[in-house]
């Protein structure tokens, strides 16, 4: 029936008025508006690390395939479907979030693999309907399981499609990526970390629930930021990881190069997280217009696809190059901070969590998605067992099964005998009456009781797995080792403890750069595994008495100095690189604690992981640099005149051969040689005349065939008597670590003194199995072995015969050094 039309005039139509409260009112509903900006919005979910946006984008691109081995696709069509099925917000925040995800300069590991513009830290991104994207494999591992009841899923906003609330998250994303937003009231701002440090630091916290921040820490020091660069100063960011707010300087990383014959220039090949080039060029520009930097002449930017950022910045004649970077870390953003501010949701709510919450969240997460995983693969493996079982049954009765069948009226009355006369189930019966007869046959049958044997094995797995919290744990554990493996990284972030330029004093006054590390006395060592630290000696009674150490590692170098001077690395390639020891880790005096240290390879920027240094020499001194190579060949050269380059070879070498030691050598001296074939040679270093630098140096050891000096060293003046030798004897066609060998600690003083060039004397009989030295040294007693990681290993006493076999050793060794 049709309603008829209201013809009721207007003015007789009464006014439904009610007062409300105007403050009453605006609260209410700005209290609504703000949880809604921070709970769909801006803040990050601490489980899986990802704002609803980016949950959502991640999800549907699963859900269209685009998976890593697939085509890209236009974004424009992926922004089309998270907009139309789970995010009706506009399609400019959700391109916005799927480019931030693609940039490899703003990820620390990027969920979305992005083909075409997708902008810079200068430019923004070209048009979605001009790029392409799909799913990284890390973005998968975020999404994993979940079609197996991992987590709980929740309406879109029309109730037409399901989401998940939150995603299973292989690995600690949040951590990993870090996250910034700006909610109502409150912000989040969080630094990225290096995804193998914040995996071991959560496996960790699996196995010792009750672990410190200290013991994350060791191996958590700091953020790992996509751009690289220099963290200096510690302090903010143990802060941050204790409390949730903390904040620490980033620094460009700087080398002095010559640009030319005669000009100097600075070269920044990494920036503080967040800042583009061009903002670092305009900020010099305007610097030198307002007269607060000077000695610049110019600024270059030579970035380009292949080599990466390399910005030039040219210096006038009669500038220190120092004292101009210093200037330039107070003024431009060269030196830049980052305020943690660590907010995340927890329960739905924002909490600011520090670095334990935020791996106990996280971990709670993955037990959770760990548990509910393995109840439905116990469930689906429990049904399929039996209807396994009830197939079994019918094959092996199959004659009486037809005749069952054949013999009832319709489908319902033969379920109901299978059920009676086999004594199944209503699933099993059911089941039996849709088989089709081509699984009636033997190969059939003998493939369903391997079924059935292997769903058992299964079933009683898992719930092996269910049964004990800590075998949870540790599969928990296994899944985010594997994690770190396909996805991790080395760190691209170096750690100082040097502090950051102090900021400009006074309104418009101009002052001269101040170093804040006075140049003073300090002590820097270098151990065997390639880590560097600097000791400072306040007094004259931390300079005459000896340093404690940690029992990890051994000494490689050690070298008195005074923090400013400029001091050199020589390589097994035969270079000297220049640095100075002011931003090394500075480690207390009374506990030189080797492991704080920093890896020189990182320190001086070596690309090439191969290339190790062997020691560190004073540039201002005028004696003698003596060098040992793998072929057998000694070097003296004369120290003090270097040439103007930050680095240089100090050895020609020949093709395939590398530098395996070097010391400060006087005529007096001794040199010492070890080669693999067992024979060790130690003869007066006045018998090598000094050449030039460019020069190939001359026969030191005669080497048999085959072998090779695996040490090379230098006794000094009257101190044989101290000195001894300690090799190592393996077999190198074994597997590493199957069988670590015997070692001999000899005296020095019991080896003959022989003459260059010739073939020396056997430093250890070989046992049955052993076919060479791997690891020797000769120094200082007592001599300290380690293995690849630092760790001490046990080596025999002192006063072996000098051509005595070794004894077994306990585990590998890797180097050798002294303590301190």
């Amino acid at each position: 029936m049709a309603r008829s039309k209201d013809t009721t005039p207007p003015e007789q139509i009464a006014e439904r008025i009610e007062d409300v409260d105007v403050s009453t009112e605006m609260q209410g509903s700005f209290l609504e508006y703000a949880y809604s900006v921070i709970y769909s919005r801006a803040l990050p979910d601490a489980r899986d690390g990802l704002k609803p946006v980016q949950r959502r984008i991640i999800y549907q691109m699963a859900q269209m395939g685009l998976r890593p081995d697939k085509g890209h696709v236009k974004s424009a069509r992926v922004v089309g479907e998270v907009m139309g099925k789970l995010h009706p917000h506009g399609d400019s925040a959700i391109y916005d979030a799927l480019v931030r995800l693609a940039q490899s300069w703003t990820m620390r590991l990027p969920l979305v693999d992005g083909h075409g513009n997708f902008g810079s830290l200068d430019d923004g991104p070209a048009a979605p309907r001009y790029t392409e994207a799909r799913l990284h494999a890390a973005a998968l591992a975020l999404a994993e399981d979940l079609d197996e009841d991992v987590v709980d899923f929740v309406p879109n906003y029309d109730n037409q499609f399901q989401q998940p609330a939150v995603l299973p998250a292989a690995f600690p994303n949040l951590l990993v990526n870090g996250a910034s937003g700006i909610a109502v009231g409150m912000a989040t701002n969080m630094a990225p970390h290096n995804l193998i440090e914040v995996v071991g630091a959560a496996r960790h916290l699996i196995d010792n629930p009750d672990a410190t921040l200290d013991d994350l820490m060791a191996f958590v020091p700091g953020p790992d930021l996509p751009s690289g660069g220099t963290i200096v100063g510690l302090e903010g960011i143990k802060d941050a990881y204790a409390t949730g707010r903390g904040a620490f300087k980033t620094r460009a990383r700087v080398s002095i190069e010559n640009i030319t014959a005669r000009k100097t220039g600075l070269v920044v090949t990494e920036l503080p997280y967040g800042v583009g080039p061009e903002k670092v060029i305009e900020k010099i520009k305007d610097g030198v217009q307002s007269k607060k930097l000077s000695g610049i002449s110019d600024v270059t930017d030579l970035t380009d696809r292949a080599n990466g950022l390399r910005l030039v910045i040219g210096l006038k004649t009669g500038f220190s190059p120092e004292a101009v970077l210093e200037t330039l870390y107070r003024f431009t953003p060269l030196e830049d901070s980052f305020s943690i501010n660590n907010v995340a949701l927890v329960d739905g709510g924002p909490r600011t969590l520090g670095l334990k919450e935020l791996l106990q969240v996280y971990v709670d997460h993955r037990i959770s998605v760990v548990t509910r995983r393995s109840r439905f693969r116990l469930a689906r493996r429990q049904e399929r067992l039996h209807l396994v079982e009830g197939l079994l049954i019918a094959i092996l009765d199959i004659d009486e099964v037809i005749d069952v069948i054949r013999s009832s009226d319709d489908s319902e009355q033969a379920r109901t005998r299978l059920m009676d006369v086999f004594d199944l189930s209503q699933v099993q019966a059911e089941y039996i009456l849709e088989l089709r007869l081509r699984r009636l046959t033997k190969f059939s049958r003998i493939e369903l009781e391997s079924e059935r044997d292997e769903l058992k094995k299964q079933i009683a797995e898992l719930e092996d797995l269910l049964s004990s919290e800590a075998k949870l744990r540790a599969q928990v554990s296994l899944e985010l080792e594997e994690a770190a493996d396909r996805f991790g990284t080395p760190r691209r972030t170096l750690l100082t403890q040097a502090k950051p330029s102090i900021a400009q004093s006074g309104k418009g006054k101009k002052s001269a750069p101040v170093l804040e590390i006075q140049d003073s006395p300090c002590r820097v060592y270098v151990s065997a595994t390639g880590r560097a630290v600097r000791v400072d000696l306040i007094d004259d009674q931390s300079i005459n008495h000896p340093t404690r150490r940690s029992k990890h590692d051994a000494i490689k170098a050690v070298l008195d100095t005074t923090t400013r001077s400029e001091l050199g690395a020589l390589t097994s390639r035969g270079r000297l690189i220049r640095f100075t020891p002011v931003d090394l880790p500075s480690v207390p005096a009374s506990s030189v604690q080797l492991r704080a240290g920093v890896k020189m390879s990182d320190y001086l920027g070596l690309a090439d992981r191969s290339e190790r240094v062997l020691a560190i020499v004073p540039l201002a001194e005028e004696r003698s640099l003596a060098l040992g190579t793998a072929q057998g060949t000694v070097k003296r050269l004369q120290m003090g005149a270097w040439p103007n380059k930050p680095d240089f070879e100090v050895i020609s070498l020949k093709d395939g051969d590398t530098v395996v030691g070097a010391a400060v050598a006087d005529d007096a001296d001794e040199l010492v040689f070890v080669a693999s074939d067992t024979q060790l040679l130690r003869f007066s270093a006045g018998s090598v005349r000094p050449q030039g630098r460019t020069a190939g140096g001359m026969a030191g050891i005669k080497l048999g065939a085959g072998s090779r000096v695996v040490f090379f060293g230098v006794a000094a003046a009257g101190a044989e008597s101290r000195h001894v030798v300690a090799t190592v004897a393996t077999n190198e066609q074994m597997l590493a670590g199957t069988d670590p060998g015997s070692a001999k600690v000899s005296y020095l003083a019991d080896f003959p003194v022989k003459g260059r060039a010739t073939g020396g004397v056997r430093a250890q009989r070989l046992l049955k199995g052993e076919d060479g030295v791997s690891v020797a040294w000769v120094g200082p007693a007592p001599a300290f072995a380690v293995d690849a990681d630092g760790t001490p290993r046990v080596l025999p006493a002192a006063g072996a015969k000098r051509d005595a076999s070794g004894e077994p050793l306990d585990g590998a060794v890797a180097a050798i050094g002294s303590h301190i």
